[in-house]
Formats: structure tokens, sequence, C-alpha cells
């Protein structure tokens, strides 16, 4: 294939339409099977339509870099576009080769600001409903609209719209956009997203209207366990700027203010916990469109809105995804009717249904089953039910403001005119619309479906920010989850924008948190003690971002919120280490912790804090050395070698045995090197194996260990007992999820029982991704594909065969474009086992490749671009 640029994009963006950056970097990747080629040079054309597209600017740099470049040409303004095309021109990078291809340009790319300072919003203002509310409690969304004339023909439209809630916009009688549950969750109060969509054609000369609805969301509406509600505040209300550009070169805005109308419709109510009711009977028939008698509309009124915080977002929007069909319709033991998707998903359902009118429908969302019944205890006090009252006409509907994690559906009240089945009603899966970058599969069906399950839990858990769960009443952004999750979650999705947002808040939070990052980003539970791991997610989370994606103008962004994590946010003792008073999380649902003390482990909890805080230290010494920061990583490279001493001195013997010999006790000293001497390395994973075969291949580890069980296994070449723990069936496994029928990962190991009972514990959902952090295990090990410097130029494809595995083929998408291993054992001559190797390598990249069986490890072979061959005999 020849070589070409694939794919050109703008900071992390995809689609780069009212991006923040004045000066967005660019990156482009490469396609094609071209031999050992490296970039040796690039060129940038930029054209300005401001400036005529006729004049275009073209820059040449000598540089090997295709990855987040700097932008050329002046800052864009706001509103401001460009057009961008990217040419590479090759090298022989010492291979021989002569200077190789170059690239033809690529196709144009479109990138443009958006408003870019308080001021460009042309004095619109934060609306509210003229409607009296009710301060704590439900909120009923409101229907905000205005009429407007455009005299002459329109060459350009932006909106730019947020809103104190979640908003859903409409012009002339259309939808803008596809973006649901917009602007999302941010910390509002720091940092509150505002979206752009082009609506030129949504427009005309002559009467126009506007048209938004808006629900409580995350705003206003009731969040967590304790039932918090107007936590950012306490009425629905919309910002927005509409400008449009017209053939007599001149620009209108219609901003938001006190000329706009509102009123009640036909959503009664739609959280985020407990699910939409909706009467058809009180539909607001043509309200967004010109023409409509509004005349007992409500008027609206200004509220105080601080524009400082507004920000376009970094991470995708969140969309309806996918469509999946309903699998089966059963009676439970009650005789209810239940819906089963076959698969444990999040968003909503959509139905197309015709019966008596006032009749209503409900729907019940639930994870499981437990005794023949939908199993509702689970959610807690979240009540995940729609309700709609029907119009007496065919109809097709679906919440607005409202998501549920479900696989049943218990249905009460479908009218016998239309047929319950696949044609009437479909499961819409929503999240944030991230480009899939990890692709894993394997001889073992079993594995394969964990992977699967693994990537429908991600999928569940990162709409909008990193949650803990979607389904019951918390749905949160647990720091520690996404800590020992990130990095089985960049290979699988690209979470460069979505976690660099969430981390802009999780700084912000933290200044606010006496220097330690909450345990929950955006945090609603108020000031809480930080914690090792949770408040450790401040350091990890942008590392792990780092070595996937290699912007180092992140690690910029978060190296303050690392410093005074260490230097102020930690408390300690006299030794530098944890104070042995404060509040830890430890190793958190340890698989014998009884189900209504989650944090009752077997490994001292300050034992891993301590063990965490000696690793983030040395992570802030590595991050000091990327930016630059010689006397930092000086510093901290000390501190970490004074704690590492500490350590050894409070919780290892002289003969290195650990205080906890459980397998998170063993694991963290050996995978963070805190051990003093090699023969105490080689002895402790000695005595790990031990444990782990004297408890049947069974996993004994929670948060602390399980992401790092594997890797420290595999670390000292203890593979293959890692190997049997991934396979073991039983509980606590992995495996045994999948047997037990799960389609995502589950919070405890137990959530369902053996039995098929649901387990007591108050915490059981099934849908967590923390015990998914396998991924990274298998990514690494059975594709045996990891990075060897930040942003994968340079990576590793180093295979560890086990399991009785006779092939896998593994795919990832770096940002120079795609990376595989695929491998198969197969018979060769002799009787000897042959093990065969396929490596793609994209342009501009090389990798370092070992192979298993004898020697393994010895005579790596480096290799450029292209897809290289490789076989051992195994025996």
């Amino acid at each position: 294939m020849a070589l070409s640029i694939a794919q050109v994009s703008f900071e992390h963006h995809r689609t780069a339409l009212g991006i923040g950056e004045p000066e967005p970097r660019i990156s482009w990747r490469f396609d094609g099977t071209v031999s050992n080629w490296f970039q040796g040079a690039y060129e940038l054309e930029i054209k300005r339509p401001a400036e005529g597209n006729a004049n275009a600017h073209t820059f040449h740099v000598n540089s090997s870099d295709s990855v987040l470049v700097p932008w050329p040409a002046d800052p864009l303004a706001s509103g401001e576009e460009a057009t961008v095309r990217v040419r590479s021109f090759g090298h022989s990078h010492g291979n021989g080769h002569g200077n190789g291809p170059n690239t033809p340009w690529s196709d144009p790319v479109t990138v443009e600001a958006g408003l870019l300072s308080p001021e460009d919003w042309q004095d619109a203002a934060a609306i509210v409903s003229d409607r009296e509310t009710e301060v704590n409690a439900t909120h009923r969304p409101i229907y905000f609209r205005k009429d407007f004339a455009v005299d002459e023909e329109i060459l350009a439209a932006r909106l730019y719209i947020t809103a104190l809630g979640v908003y859903e916009a409409r012009l002339n009688g259309e939808r803008v956009g596809d973006r649901v549950l917009a602007p999302g969750w941010q910390s509002y109060q720091y940092r509150h997203e505002y979206n752009t969509y082009d609506v030129t054609e949504q427009l005309h000369a002559g009467e126009n209207t506007i048209g938004v609805t808006v629900g409580p969301g995350w705003y206003s509406g009731r969040l967590s366990w304790e039932s918090l509600r107007d936590i950012y505040g306490d009425s629905l209300g919309v910002l927005c700027l509409l400008s449009v550009t017209t053939s007599d070169g001149t620009k209108t805005y219609i901003r938001s203010d006190d000329t706009w109308q509102s009123s009640t419709g036909p959503i009664i109510s739609s959280e985020i916990y407990d699910g939409e009711t909706y009467d058809s009977m009180l539909e607001l028939t043509g309200w967004d469109s010109p023409g409509y008698d509004a005349s007992d509309w409500l008027g609206t009124h200004a509220v105080d809105f601080d524009k400082s915080v507004l920000a376009s977002p970094d991470a995708p929007p969140v969309r309806r995804i996918e469509e999946r069909k309903l699998e089966n319709v059963f009676s439970s033991a009650s005789g209810k009717t239940v819906l089963d998707f076959g698969q444990n998903l999040v968003g909503w359902l959509r139905i197309r249904v015709k019966g008596p009118k006032g009749s209503s429908i409900q729907f019940v969302h639930t994870e499981v089953m437990e005794n023949g019944e939908v199993a509702t205890r689970p959610l807690r006090t979240a009540k995940a039910t729609d309700n709609i009252t029907l119009s007496g006409e065919e109809q097709e509907w679906e919440p607005s403001f409202t998501f549920h994690g479900f696989r049943y559906v218990q249905v009460d009240g479908w009218p016998e005119e239309t047929e319950l089945n696949a044609d009437s009603v479909t499961a819409i899966v929503v999240h944030s619309d991230m480009e899939q970058t990890g692709f894993f599969s394997c001889s073992d069906p079993l594995l394969n479906k964990l992977h699967d399950n693994i990537l429908w839990s991600m999928r569940g858990n990162f709409l909008s920010l990193p949650t803990d769960c979607p389904q019951r009443d918390e749905r949160l952004g647990w720091t520690g989850d996404i800590h020992a999750f990130s990095r089985t979650a960049n290979f699988i999705y690209n979470t460069a924008g979505f976690l660099r947002g969430w981390l802009k808040d999780a700084y912000s939070e933290q200044l606010g948190n006496n220097y330690g990052p909450p345990a929950v980003i955006p945090n609603i539970l108020g000031p809480n003690d930080a914690s090792a791991i949770w408040g450790d997610a401040i350091i990890a989370v942008p590392w792990a971002l780092f070595q996937t994606y290699g912007d180092k103008a992140l690690l910029r962004e978060q190296y303050p919120g690392a410093q005074v994590w260490i230097d102020k946010g930690i408390p300690r003792n006299e030794v530098g280490l944890w104070n042995r008073s404060s509040f830890q999380y430890g190793d958190w649902l340890d698989p014998l912790a009884p189900p209504e003390d989650a944090g009752a482990a077997t490994t001292s909890k300050y034992l891993v804090a301590d063990a965490y805080l000696i690793h983030s230290t040395e992570l802030l010494a590595n991050i000091s050395s990327y930016l630059d920061l010689s006397d930092h990583a000086a510093k901290y490279a000390q501190d970490r070698a004074d704690l590492t001493r500490a350590f050894q001195s409070a919780w290892i013997s002289s003969n290195g045995t650990v205080a906890n010999e459980t397998q998170t006790g063993l694991t963290l000293p050996l995978y963070f090197d805190l051990f003093s001497s090699p023969a105490h390395y080689t002895s402790a994973v000695s005595r790990l194996q031990k444990i782990i075969a004297a408890n049947e291949n069974k996993v004994g580890t929670g948060f602390a260990g399980t992401h790092l069980l594997g890797h420290a296994l595999s670390k000292y070449n203890a593979t293959s007992t890692f190997y049997s723990m991934l396979t073991q069936q039983e509980v606590p496994g992995w495996l045994f999820q999948v047997v037990m029928n799960g389609t995502t990962t589950w919070e405890r190991w137990d959530s369902m029982l053996p039995n098929g009972s649901v387990n007591p514990g108050s915490m059981t959902s099934f849908n967590h991704y923390s015990v998914g952090s396998v991924g990274s295990w298998m990514h690494e090990n059975i594709g045996g594909l990891k990075p060897l410097e930040p942003g994968w130029r340079r990576f590793a494809v180093d295979v560890r065969l086990g399991g009785g595995l006779t092939r896998a083929d593994v795919q990832f998408v770096t940002g120079y474009g795609a990376v595989e291993s695929r491998w198969v054992i197969e018979g060769g001559n002799e009787g000897c086992e042959v093990f065969r190797l396929a490596v793609r390598v994209p342009p501009n990249s090389e990798a370092v490749v070992s192979l298993p069986g004898r020697g393994r490890g010895e005579g790596s072979v480096v290799v450029g671009s292209g897809v290289h061959l490789f076989e051992r005999c195994l025996s």
C-alpha cells in the first residue's frame, strides 16, 4: 500500500469545531506498509478564509515529529477557522534505504476556534424561567424559545450554547447536533463547558425560532446516596449565542436574554438516578418553529453567571453510539413482562407504540435477575424507572435527560394494540464518543469474553467522566477506580481528551480540599480526607496518559497538582511516611472483606499507603525529568530513596519478609522495587507464588493490588503463575464472572454468588471497570505490546506464552498508525512446535521484537515500519 497520511487532528480532537486552543498542536497518522520509513521533514499548508483561500501559507519544518507538533502560524481568533493540509518527507534513518517515498498532501481538514474570552459572548446572559422553582425538590424540565428574523441570505451560522442543567437545542423544528446529556458533568464552579454547532443549514432568511429544553442533570438533580440536590444551582437555565453571518458581510447575534419565553411541557420529571416521566397529552406541537402561539408562556430573567469559567470541551461529546436489539421477552416468576437485551449496557430505551389515549407504560431497568424477578435492590435508592403516558396515536419516544445501567427491563402497562418485540423496543447505547484504539482476540473464548466485558464496562462508565458505576445512586468520578484502570483504558479507547478535561477539574478540586485530591471528581461530597491510591491518581493518571500519548503539555498542566499532593497534601509521620491516624481506603474490596465492610482488607492499609507514596514520589521524579526540571527530579529521586529505607524499616524484616505476607503485601514491594537486595526479590516472588498456589490460583487482591498483580509476576518471570490465576473459573477470579454469564465486569469478585443470588452487600454493582484493569496485562503479555518510550514511537513486541493459548491477535492504534501483534503456535517438522509472529509497525516508528522459547529475550530485533514475520521452534 502506498504511503499516505491517514488522519490529521488538532490537540486531541477528532472534530475541531469550536476548540479552546488558539494555537492547536497538529498530529497526523500514516497509512501504508512502506518498509522502514521515517520522516525527515514535514510541511503544513494553512489557509485562512479571512485572508482569502488563495493566500495559503506553507511552513517547512525539518523534524521527525508527527504527533502534537506546534502550530506554526498566527493564533486563531475567536470563531476563526483555518484549513490545514500536511505532507511528510522520508529520510534514511541509517537504514541504507535512501530518502524513501514522500507522502502526498493529506486531505484538507478544518479547525475552528470557539469563543476564547468572556467578552466574545456578546453580553449573552444565563437565563432562567420566571416560573417559581422549589428549592431542594425535583425540577421539572423547562422549555425556552425565541423567535427572530434574519433579513439577508445566510452565509454561516454558529450556535454556542450551554445550560444550567443538561440541554437539547432545536432550530426551526429540527434538533441541533447529536450530542446528548450536554454539556455533560464538570466541576461547574471551575469549568463549565459550552458546545459549538454549525447551524448554517438550519437557518433561513426570514422568520426563525430557536428552542432549548433543559433538564436538571447533574447541575441541580439528585446526586449520591445522600440525595443531595441543587449542588451547583437551584434553577434550570440556558446560556447561548447564535452568531449569523449574512451575505452583506455583517454579523447578527441572537443572545439568551430576558426577551426569551419559557414554559413547561410533556417532560414531567427527568433525573439521572430516577428516570423520566413523560406525558404525551401535554406535547407542545410546533413550539420550536415560527408561527407558534406562545402567548401563554412565561418570561425569563437573567441570573448571575461567571463567564470566565466557560470552556470548550477537551473530551468528545456524549452520543448515541449503538442500537441493541431486543433478544428475549419472558415472564418473571410473578408474571411480570421482562425484556432481555443480552448485554448489560448504559443508555435508555426507544419505543414505537400505539395505545389508548391517557394510558401509561412503566419501564424498570436492572442489571440482573434474582429469584426470577428483576433485581432492584442493588440500585439502592435509584428508581431507574421511566414512565410514559400515551397520546392515542402511533408515536416514537425515548427519554431526554436520564440514563440507566441495565440488561433487563420490567414493563408494566404495555398496550395490546402494539406487539412487544424487537421492532417496538430498542436499547440505545450511550457514552462519550471516544475512538476505539485497542482490539484483542485469542484462542480462548472465555478470555475473549472477559476482554469484551472489560470494554463494555468502560463504555458504560466513560459517560462524560470516568465513573465507578452507571446504575445505582452513585455514578461518581471515583479517583481510585480510574487510577487502577487508566493503563487499560488508554489502550482500548483514545482517552487523551476525555481524561485531560477530567484532570483539569481534579486539580481545581484538589486546591479547594487542602491540597489533597478528593475521592470523587467532581467533588460533591464536601471536604474529605485524602487517601493513598485515590489521592495518588493526581500523579498516576497523568503519567499513564503520558506513556500512551506522549503529551508533555498535559504533564505540565498537571505538574502543580502532582507536586502539591506530594509536598503538602499527604499527612506524614516523623520519617515521612503516611501518618498512622490518617484515613485510608486501603486494599478496598479485598475478596475476604465482608459484604458490609469493603475496607476490611487482609493487608495493612498503611503498608499500602506507604508503598504508593514511594511510587508516586518516583513518578514525580520521572515527570520532573521529562519536563527538564532537573533540580526537582534530583530532589524527588532522593526523597524516594529515603522513603524506601523508611519503608524497609517499617515493613520488611532483615530477612526480606514483609509484615503482611499477602498477595497485595508482596505485589506492591515487588512491583515498586522496595526490597533491599536481589535475594529478597527472588525469595518474595517464590513466596507470592506459594501463597497463590495455596489459594488455588484465586485472586487475593483488592483495589491496591489487582491492577499490578499480573505485571509484578511477569516482571519477575512468573508469568505462568498469573496465567493460572487468569484462567481460574472459580470465585474469586476474572473468569468466574464470565462463566456466570456476566457481560460486564463486576464491582465485587462475587457480586453474584455461585448459587445465582446477588451479594447481600449494599455495594453490589455489575458494572465496575476496576477489576477490568487486568486488560493491560492481557495487552502487554498475550499481545506483547507496550510502549518503550512515551507516545509509542518506539514500542515492544514481547509475547509471553501460557494459559494453553495457541493464537492471539492484538492491535493498537498509536499516534503514528496501527500496531499489530498476531501470532499462532503450529506443528512443525520433526515434532517441533513453531511460534509464528506477524508484527505491523506504522511509518515513523519502530518496534523491538523479542521471541519466546529458547533464549527468550536474547537477540531482540529492532524493526522499522512495515509487516515483519518471525518464527521460532519452541521445543
